[in-house]
């Protein structure tokens, strides 16, 4: 009877091998056979489109600008006025959004500041790029005239920007008979920026 029960034991364990070793075979194929048909039938689609960037060249000198429509003023009201040099510095005289390199240039519309029939020459004036700028270039004084002149050659493109300009009239002007001894009041004359590109 021992025999038989050991006989019996081992059958069972043989019996329980193959029936083990058929579920991980079993179990391996239909693995097999799941990812083969999610390959075969699952596949991911694609679909394609054309994306296009057209640039068109770009040049503005932005609203914001205090150039747009604004004043620079200078004021002679005391003896030391007329015995030094002034300078009024305007932030964002120019606001400039270019594509690519381009010059700044500068001239006055007329060949005197005038109050009535009184004049006083545009030389007097000196405009000159403020180191505070972000608009970079080559850049030197320019002695004010009725003839374009390059403010910022070369400048680099970008977007906003910012040209802050110093306005001087030199103590050598301010004390000259150019505006000492001119009768009072407010003499005025137009400034033109052109931005272009190269």
């Amino acid at each position: 009877m021992k025999n038989d029960l050991i006989v019996q034991l081992t059958n069972f364990q043989k019996s329980l091998s193959v029936t083990i070793a058929l579920k991980t075979i079993g179990t391996r194929i239909l693995l097999i056979i799941t990812l083969f048909l999610a390959a075969t039938f699952a596949q991911a689609q694609e679909a394609s489109t054309s994306v296009n960037i057209n640039l068109m060249d770009v040049l503005s000198i932005d609203t914001e600008s205090a150039a747009n429509g604004g004043t620079v003023d200078f004021r002679y009201e005391t003896v030391e006025d007329y015995n030094s040099q002034k300078t009024t510095t305007i932030p964002k005289s120019l606001v400039v959004t270019f594509s690519k390199a381009f010059d700044v240039k500068v001239k006055a519309n007329g060949e005197y500041f005038i109050n009535g029939s009184n004049l006083i020459p545009i030389n007097v004036i000196t405009i000159q790029r403020n180191q505070s700028s972000t608009l970079a270039g080559r850049s030197a004084p320019v002695v004010l005239s009725t003839k374009d002149q390059v403010l910022v050659g070369g400048a680099a493109l970008g977007s906003k920007l910012q040209l802050d300009l110093d306005y001087i009239i030199p103590q050598s002007k301010s004390s000259s008979n150019d505006i000492l001894g001119k009768p009072s009041g407010t003499y005025t004359q137009t400034v033109t920026y052109t931005a272009s590109a190269l």
